[in-house]
């Protein structure tokens, strides 16, 4: 089946959802499924496990003569836009299943969305007289540096990934196994801006080497036709090449691009690994991750193109704001060289 890794992460994401519903006062089903059409199993998802830590505190705090599955419509009525700040307040740190965890202005603007969207859901539904969220203002989100690689940076990444110096003999030793593999996927990921669960998700039927595109399924589910450069092309066929002599044909194997020494689809978490691995040797001083290899090839385009609508066309990004990140680290740089003209002497 070629979208296989696909239905099997939504049949995975929905198991999920099913356990934290389990977890959670019955009316929360119905939000679920009455916001299943605007949104994906994976929002939904978080949905309910920011829902499930503020349900937590609710019957620890609020109505601590009750189970956390006792807890009704009713009760949430009661509360107080005080009540919800004072939540936000205590996820700064907080322990949860005996887990001291901590939240920033993100984390928390996560968990007051999914707060704001259970309570417009059954302020609409006229099941809440108020909606008291809109009380509340968003936590204000302060701009990240945004940290790519340079150029010199990426051509060190791909050469220490095809010969690793660096490494002891046990470890070219077993390096040899997975080289090819793991220069195409930097190389793909580094030419095309592929998120990294559109790389794993990688069928070795969607690939077109006669116009050098592959059909990817982009966060929400759309298919897209993605084309990719002559470096991506290169080392994709060596890989390939090496793959078909390696892997036996079978039902397990045959649909799955990129494949970990098990001979199975190769993980999200085994690409962050490998991409980790690399990338500490090149940039030690910088925390290169899967979706920095997309910021680079983002910024990197933008630089060629300087055409913001190309760059979010090709990235699938729905927002053009979300974009416009891009255009700002290439502003570093102008600013960066603009300063250098400026002679006192």
């Amino acid at each position: 089946m070629q979208d296989n890794y696909f239905i099997e992460r939504k049949i995975k994401v929905n198991k999920k959802i099913n356990e934290l519903l389990c977890e959670l006062p019955h009316f929360i089903s119905e939000f679920i499924v009455g916001i299943e059409n605007k949104t994906t199993e994976l929002t939904r998802n978080n949905y309910l496990l920011d829902l499930r830590i503020f349900f937590d505190y609710l019957q620890r705090t609020k109505f601590s003569n009750k189970k956390l599955k006792e807890i009704t419509l009713q009760d949430i009525d009661s509360l107080t836009s005080t009540d919800i700040e004072m939540f936000l307040n205590y996820t700064n740190a907080f322990k949860y299943y005996g887990k001291y965890l901590t939240n920033g202005e993100r984390g928390k603007a996560r968990k007051l969305s999914a707060i704001r969207a259970f309570f417009r859901y059954f302020f609409n539904k006229d099941k809440l007289t108020k909606n008291i969220t809109t009380k509340i203002s968003m936590p204000k989100l302060h701009d990240k540096n945004i940290i790519r690689l340079e150029i010199d940076e990426v051509s060190n990444l791909l050469n220490t990934t095809e010969s690793p110096t660096q490494f002891t003999q046990m470890q070219k030793s077993f390096h040899e196994h997975t080289r090819l593999r793991d220069v195409a996927i930097l190389t793909t990921l580094l030419g095309t801006g592929l998120r990294v669960s559109e790389c794993v998700g990688l069928n070795f039927t969607d690939i077109d080497f006669n116009i050098n595109a592959f059909k990817i399924v982009r966060k929400g589910g759309n298919q897209v036709i993605l084309y990719f450069p002559d470096e991506v092309e290169i080392a994709l066929k060596n890989y390939i090449n090496e793959r078909n002599l390696k892997v036996e044909t079978s039902v397990e194997t045959i649909d799955a691009l990129f494949l970990s020494m098990q001979k199975k689809r190769i993980t999200v978490r085994a690409v962050e690994i490998l991409v980790k691995k690399y990338a500490q040797i090149v940039a030690p001083l910088k925390k290169i991750t899967p979706h920095k290899l997309r910021s680079t090839f983002g910024t990197n385009l933008y630089n060629e193109t300087e055409d913001i609508y190309v760059v979010a066309e090709i990235l699938g990004h729905k927002n053009i704001n979300t974009t416009k990140k891009y255009y700002a680290a290439s502003s570093e740089k102008i600013k960066r060289d603009a300063i250098n003209k400026v002679k006192l002497r």
